[in-house]
C-alpha cells in the first residue's frame, strides 16, 4: 500500500497510536492522522510548529530497532547493542604498517613490541595502541640559516649569525652554514628516549661543529679541509646521539657556506689575493731554480773535468820534458861540443820555423835566392785535395 495513505494503521513507521501522548483529542498527540497537525501549532508557542518532538523520535527509533531485531526488547536489546559495540571495539585493533614505516605497539602507554610492515593487530584501545613512525624518510636540519618566509623569494635563505659565527683555533671568526640529514634508526628509542628530536639533532650539530672548528685554523677550514671537517662532525654527532640512545642515524653533514664574517670579508679577500700572488711568485721562483740549478751544476762539472784534463796534460808534458832533458844531459856529458851545437840548431829551428826568412851571405854582399819548399809542398797538397 502506498505510504502517502494517511491512515494511522498503514503508517510504515509503526502504529500511530504509539506516538500519542495521551488521548487522540490531546493537542500534544503524534499529529500523524489527518486533522491533527493544525491542533499542535498553537499549543507549542510561536515558530515551533515544525520542530520534532524528542520523545517521539526516541520512540520511533526503538520501534524501528524492534522491527529489525525480532523479539528484541528490554535486557535482550541491550545485550545485542553491547555485542555490536564489542565487535566494533575488537575490529578497531587492526592497523597497517607501511613499507617505509616501523610499527611500535604500546601496552598501557609502555613499549611492548615492534611489528613488521603489513597488516597487524593489537589489543584495542585503551589496552594497547600502535605508533608507525616513518623510518626511511630523510629529515633535514639547517644550522646558521633559515628558508625565506616570503613565497616570492623561494630558494633564498636568511642568515642566523647567532648560530653560524664560530671561533676558530687561531682566534679568528668564521661564518659556517651547514645542513644535517638524519633518519630514524631505532623507533622505540626515538619515541621514548628523546622528547624533541629536531631540537636535539640541532643542538648536537651546533655544539659538534663548534668543537671541530675550534680545533683548526681558519685557512684550512676555508680551503682544503672542508670535506674532512664534514666527516669529523658526522662521526662525533653519531657518537653523541648513540650515547643518548636517541635512535637517530646521521646520513650526511653538508657545509653550505664557509666564509669570514660579512664585516671583514672584503679585507679577507684582499689577503687571499695577496697570498695567491705570493704562492704564484714562489712557484715561479721554484721553476726558475729548477731550471738554472741543473744548468749551473752541469757547467761546474764540465769546468772541473776540463781542469782535471789540463792538469793531467800539463803534468804529462812536464814529465816528458824532464825525461828529454835528462837524456840530453847524459849525451851532453859524453860529447859536449856536438851536443851544444845540436841544441843550438834545434832551438834556432824551433824559433825560426814560424817567421819569414831571408838568407844573406856571411859577408853581407848579396841575398841568396830562397826556395820555400814547405809552402810549395803545402800548395801541391791542397791542389790534389781539390
Amino acid at each position: 500500500m502506498p505510504w502517502d495513505n494517511k491512515s494511522d494503521n498503514q503508517n510504515p513507521w509503526g502504529n500511530g497510536s504509539n506516538g500519542s501522548n495521551g488521548g487522540g483529542s490531546n493537542g500534544g498527540g503524534s499529529g500523524r492522522g489527518p486533522g491533527r497537525g493544525p491542533s499542535r501549532g498553537p499549543s507549542r508557542g510561536p515558530n515551533r510548529g515544525n520542530e520534532p518532538d524528542l520523545d517521539e523520535l526516541l520512540r520511533d527509533l526503538k520501534a524501528r530497532f524492534n522491527g529489525l531485531v525480532p523479539g528484541a526488547g528490554g535486557t535482550s536489546g541491550l545485550l545485542v547493542i553491547l555485542a555490536v559495540f564489542l565487535g566494533i571495539w575488537a575490529i578497531s585493533g587492526f592497523y597497517r604498517v607501511g613499507a617505509d614505516e616501523q610499527g611500535v605497539v604500546l601496552r598501557f602507554g609502555k613499549f611492548h613490541t615492534q611489528t613488521a610492515p603489513g597488516l597487524n593487530y593489537h589489543l584495542p584501545y585503551p589496552i594497547e595502541s600502535a605508533v608507525t613512525p616513518k623510518v626511511t624518510t630523510v629529515n633535514r636540519v639547517d644550522i646558521g640559516m633559515r628558508a625565506g618566509d616570503d613565497r616570492r623569494s623561494a630558494g633564498v635563505t636568511r642568515d642566523v649569525p647567532e648560530e653560524s659565527l664560530i671561533l676558530t683555533g687561531d682566534e679568528n671568526i668564521v661564518d659556517v652554514d651547514f645542513s644535517v640529514f638524519w633518519v630514524i634508526d631505532d623507533a622505540p628509542d626515538f619515541l621514548f628516549n628523546i622528547q624533541n628530536p629536531t631540537g636535539t639533532v640541532k643542538a648536537v650539530a651546533e655544539s659538534t661543529m663548534r668543537e671541530i672548528v675550534g680545533q683548526n685554523d681558519i685557512q684550512p677550514i676555508l680551503t682544503e679541509q672542508r670535506q674532512t671537517n664534514e666527516e669529523q662532525v658526522k662521526a662525533l654527532m653519531q657518537a653523541t646521539l648513540d650515547s643518548y640512545n636517541a635512535g637517530i642515524g646521521i646520513t650526511q653533514v653538508k657545509m653550505q657556506k664557509v666564509d669570514p664574517p660579512a664585516a671583514v670579508i672584503d679585507a679577507f679577500r684582499d689577503v687571499q689575493a695577496a697570498r695567491a700572488d705570493q704562492e704564484r711568485a714562489r712557484n715561479e721562483a721554484n721553476s726558475y731554480a729548477n731550471r738554472v740549478v741543473p744548468e749551473a751544476q752541469g757547467e761546474a762539472v764540465r769546468i772541473r773535468r776540463d781542469a782535471e784534463a789540463y792538469r793531467a796534460q800539463t803534468v804529462a808534458e812536464a814529465d816528458g820534458e824532464a825525461t828529454r832533458f835528462a837524456s840530453i844531459y847524459t849525451e851532453y856529458r859524453g860529447a859536449q861540443g856536438v851536443t851544444r851545437q845540436r841544441i843550438f840548431l834545434e832551438t834556432l829551428e824551433k824559433v825560426m820555423s814560424g817567421t819569414n826568412k831571408v838568407i844573406i851571405e856571411n859577408n853581407g854582399s848579396g841575398v841568396i835566392p830562397y826556395l820555400p819548399l814547405d809552402k810549395l809542398n803545402a800548395r801541391s797538397t791542397s791542389q790534389e785535395t781539390k
